[in-house]
């Protein structure tokens, strides 16, 4: 699975880099036919401590799954956004098992 991090005015560290790999990775290891993962970091202007914004595309064939969490850091948001496209993966698969 091919994963592109794009995070305009932010320079991600070698830890947060790593942490989002590994995380996306295990999303592999509940649907396989993940071909790709597109993150983006940003931070938002705004007056509260959320401001760090995590969106995720994950490109599967024929249906595209996203997600997108706001936190105070960049780890607790990719987190958030991981586990909603784990919910989501879940729905999809479930869906799929009652169209058989």
């Amino acid at each position: 699975m091919q994963i592109l991090i794009q995070s305009p005015h932010v320079t991600p560290t070698e830890e947060l880099t790593k942490f989002i790999k590994n995380k996306i990775g295990k999303l592999s290891h509940f649907y396989d036919r993940i071909e790709a993962a597109e993150v983006f970091l940003k931070i938002e202007k705004s007056d509260s401590t959320d401001d760090k914004v995590c969106e995720i595309r994950l490109a599967i064939p024929g249906n595209d799954l996203f997600g997108k969490k706001q936190s105070d850091t960049f780890e607790d948001a990719v987190t958030k956004v991981i586990d909603v496209l784990h919910g989501e993966i879940d729905k999809m698969k479930t869906r799929f098992q009652h169209q058989q």
